[in-house]
């Protein structure tokens, strides 16, 4: 078993699920897959981004293949996936055909992958926001409706992401090189991650097709180390980063007619103390205090999904 086996004990089941269910998180990075046994975990492994969004559908069925691959096999009940840009019925249609030459027989549901996060946060109904290499917030109240904000893509929107903290820091660093500056914290950071000597290749490197959503998310860690080291310019991104997505909550909670909960989870979301306090405090502005970060990984709110539909 890999490396995620030592977190399976710690996520004791969230409701009574019998069977064999897979549960799937499918990020903009990779895919997450948690065998679940009468809610138990019992098998937790990844594999590529199985996204269509994000990579081609014949790669996408080469990474779920090989995922199935490891944590296949037997009888599989259900299985329950969470995915970014699912929009339409259509979207869910194309993700489950190609999840399911590896689960044949088992009922399949795909959903957007916000409604994992709000599940293993353990709320019903509230907020969930996804600060990762995308963002969106999407949330439901007592009486079934649901709401969303943002989501829209990295073209569109993706405000607070890691994609947007990388795509920020590259104008930054273009903004330094057109007022004649030499290349401070941050940008001799991006420079070193990219490979470049000068921030001028940072525009080519940028509509390279060698680069994508995927490589300038991960340039968002070179922000949150400077900010950490005192770079003002670093921590003001990523403070603005916590702002931009309490106003994606916010959307969704007006829209609700909710006091909460706001669930804030991801990879950034939940690792980067400093976008969580911006957060809270934005949220606190607009009157919305009970607010959550999430302490485990979306993918173990499936039992709770799975438990809500059969219920």
């Amino acid at each position: 078993m890999n490396n995620h086996d030592s977190a399976l004990h710690s996520h004791a089941p969230s409701e009574a699920v019998s069977g064999t269910v897979i549960g799937l998180d499918i990020g903009g990075t990779k895919t997450r897959g948690v065998r679940f046994h009468d809610g138990e975990p019992v098998r937790d492994e990844t594999a590529g981004s199985s996204n269509v969004q994000n990579v081609s559908r014949d790669q996408a069925a080469a990474n779920l293949a090989e995922l199935f691959g490891k944590i296949g096999g037997g009888r599989i009940d259900q299985v329950y996936a969470g995915a970014g840009g699912i929009d339409t019925d259509e979207d869910a249609q194309a993700l489950a055909d190609l999840i399911a030459p590896h689960a044949p027989g088992a009922r399949i549901t795909v959903v957007h992958d916000s409604r994992l996060l709000l599940a293993a946060g353990g709320a019903s109904t509230g907020v969930a926001v996804i600060a990762g290499t995308g963002s969106a917030a999407w949330g439901k109240n007592d009486a079934g409706e649901e709401a969303r904000a943002g989501g829209w893509g990295y073209l569109l929107g993706d405000e607070g992401s890691g994609y947007w903290l990388g795509r920020e820091a590259v104008r930054h660093s273009l903004r330094r090189m057109n007022q004649g500056l030499e290349p401070d914290r941050l940008s001799q950071a991006l420079l070193d991650s990219c490979g470049v000597d000068e921030p001028g290749k940072l525009i080519a490197l940028f509509h390279s097709p060698d680069t994508g959503r995927r490589y300038w998310a991960q340039q968002a860690r070179l922000v949150v180390e400077a900010a950490d080291a005192g770079d003002e310019t670093s921590q003001a991104l990523v403070v603005q980063a916590g702002r931009d997505l309490a106003e994606l909550a916010g959307q969704a909670v007006r829209q609700l007619g909710l006091d909460g909960p706001v669930i804030l989870g991801s990879g950034l979301g939940m690792n980067v103390s400093r976008l969580q306090e911006s957060f809270k405090a934005a949220l606190a502005e607009q009157g919305i205090n009970d607010v959550r970060i999430l302490r485990q990984d979306p993918v173990f709110g499936v039992p709770r999904l799975v438990a809500e539909q059969t219920a």
